[in-house]
């Protein structure tokens, strides 16, 4: 376990929602770990991991993001939930005067699996479920470009700041091109919603990709604007910075705001 990100998990007040001591729970070897993330039948969610969760929240407090979109839910919506609601407390007068922020301090958590959206409901605290927008969506398989992916049938119709790609999971999609799809175990998740809306993206905007090497590989191929793509190997994270000059006056001032002059500063 990551005693630092525990820690920082703790100091944070999630001890409070979250049952860390489960985060000792461990796989025999690292191929029984990925044989169940592969498994269709595997109804445990896996249990929360301190260093991918600090993650999250750090993120979307250092950055100090408004509105959230994650593909699937989990421990990961209570912990962006709350760093939402700490921005809110600490930066919501300037956002909600300022900003062009019609969503600001929300989290839009889509997913096609109702039990495990009704399990994170229960375990979110009263002053976070009001920050929390669930929306269940069939994922159905389709061509993009040739090209078979996955979208789910159904988004909110938002403007994130922070992305969040961990789902939907690749046995969940319906339907086949040509008799392909997601759904063989040698096979992975190849979402390709973000595609979708990339265009209505402002400058700032960060994806982070946890696992999913392959699905990420496809959007870093795929992406059409000045996105900055970084993959931590050790943590086998992957994000994507869209770094580009402010759209107008209300993105600059955003920027300014959340991500400082510096960030601007480097576009040059």
């Amino acid at each position: 376990m990551d005693n630092t990100a525990l820690d920082y998990l703790i100091d944070e007040g999630l001890g409070s929602y979250i049952d860390f001591s489960i985060s000792d729970q461990v796989f025999e070897s690292k191929r029984d770990e990925m044989m169940a993330a592969v498994d269709p039948e595997n109804r445990i969610p896996f249990p929360p991991v301190p260093s991918d969760l600090a993650r999250l929240h750090r993120s979307v407090r250092t950055r100090k993001v408004t509105t959230v979109l994650e593909f699937g839910v989990g421990y990961s919506t209570i912990v962006m939930a709350d760093a939402l609601y700490k921005n809110r407390q600490d930066y919501g007068e300037f956002v909600n005067s300022k900003l062009r922020r019609n969503n600001a301090f929300e989290i839009h958590a889509v997913d096609a699996d109702s039990e495990f959206m009704e399990k994170t409901k229960t375990l979110l605290p009263e002053d976070l479920a009001e920050v929390v927008h669930f929306h269940q969506s069939d994922v159905m398989t389709a061509s993009v470009d040739g090209r078979v992916a996955t979208y789910y049938e159904n988004l909110p119709n938002i403007l994130p700041d922070f992305i969040y790609l961990d789902a939907p999971d690749q046995f969940i999609a319906t339907g086949d091109i040509r008799g392909i799809s997601t759904r063989h175990p040698d096979r992975m998740p190849m979402s390709a919603d973000i595609l979708a809306f990339e265009h209505f993206l402002t400058p700032g905007t960060l994806i982070l990709i946890d696992g999913r090497t392959a699905n990420a590989r496809y959007l870093a191929s795929n992406l059409q604007r000045g996105w900055v793509h970084n993959h931590d190997e050790i943590s086998d994270v992957h994000t994507f910075e869209l770094r580009e000059l402010p759209l107008g006056p209300y993105n600059r001032l955003q920027i300014e705001f959340c991500l400082g002059v510096e960030w601007l500063d480097g576009l040059e």
